[in-house]
């Protein structure tokens, strides 16, 4: 891999993403209108030789063709991921995952450029009867609109793949941790911690299980895969999360402990916290690693990594904690 494209290569795993490409001579586009994108997370990166940004938005066609022009690879990383507030802002998923999804192909097919990696996610798999939850496993209703609009991103890659010879990867997510994460369940808690150590509000029972996965084990998969796929075309499913699964009030305990704090816990009630909100999230993830992949962190180190670097990096929730934010909704966000 000599040029690749990182959409939203400003954000939580864009950035990381940018920097273990670049890192390694890659020369990296980077496109973010800085929407949810921090321009602290590309710092290093932008210091750094065939590193530049090309700011806009994926809806964009002309900043997508500038942006891929001579790419080997692109990681389409850009998306709006807060499941919650679909029901509130109905053509946002359909605008920034489905649509943006669309010009990105369309801008490759442009200029020539034929492979791509995209970030899926679990909640395709709405509420599976089968867990571990494999690839092929039936889906069935859709539970969000975020879901939905990803799942339509990866029949359009796969349409792409058979009828324009693409190599497309489609990656279906667990929640990820780790450095620079800016949203999701121990965001929210650690924001609403800050903001009255004396109590926390966790939405539902408590008892939902999840699977997460460290952001750097989360982008080894992905460029593992994507050396095993160079030129291999057509389109490739793998869900990326760990074995393992942590309940909510195990993740609270976590947090509360790293922060030495021991808040009186409210449960709102209920199996889910909102609607789309899986009780049980754990993938199926022989396939990643039948290519030699394994996670070097457990969920509990992820989410310990994760609680120290929110507590070293004010900047990324200072604003949130101001207006309120970690007191108003306590939950989880898709990756």
């Amino acid at each position: 891999m000599k040029r690749a494209c990182v959409t939203g290569g400003a954000g939580f795993i864009g950035s990381n993403l940018v920097d273990r490409l670049s890192a390694t001579g890659v020369e990296v586009a980077i496109v973010d209108n800085f929407r949810t994108g921090r321009r602290e997370f590309l710092s290093d990166a932008l210091q750094r030789p065939g590193v530049r940004l090309v700011e806009g938005d994926a809806l964009d066609p002309a900043v997508l063709e500038d942006a891929v022009e001579g790419c080997d690879w692109v990681f389409h990383l850009q998306a709006n991921a807060d499941v919650r507030w679909g029901l509130e802002h109905p053509r946002r998923d359909l605008e920034q995952n489905t649509i943006a999804t669309s010009n990105v192909l369309e801008a490759m097919r442009t200029m020539g450029v034929k492979q791509i990696a995209f970030s899926s996610t679990g909640s395709v798999y709405g509420e599976p009867h089968v867990f571990p939850t494999p690839e092929d496993a039936p889906f069935p209703t859709q539970t969000s609109l975020y879901g939905a609009s990803k799942l339509a991103g990866e029949g359009l890659i796969a349409a792409y793949a058979t009828g324009y010879g693409f190599t497309g990867l489609i990656f279906r997510f667990v929640s990820i941790l780790g450095e620079r994460y800016t949203h999701g369940h121990v965001f929210d808690f650690f924001c609403a911690l800050k903001s009255d150590p004396t109590r926390l509000r966790v939405l539902g029972d408590g008892r939902q299980e999840k699977s997460y996965l460290y952001v750097q084990d989360c982008t080894d998969a992905i460029l593992t895969a994507a050396e095993r796929h160079e030129g291999d075309f057509g389109a490739h499913v793998y869900n990326l999360g760990a074995d393992e699964t942590i309940v909510v009030d195990e993740s609270v305990a976590i947090i509360t402990g790293q922060l030495g704090l021991s808040p009186e816990i409210e449960h709102t009630g209920g199996r889910r916290g909102w609607t789309g909100d899986s009780p049980l999230i754990r993938l199926d993830t022989t396939r990643i690693r039948s290519l030699g992949w394994r996670p070097r962190l457990t969920i509990e180190q992820a989410v310990v990594r994760t609680v120290e670097w929110l507590a070293d990096s004010e900047y990324a929730w200072r604003r949130q904690v101001a207006n309120g934010a970690g007191r108003a909704m306590t939950g989880e966000t898709a990756p």
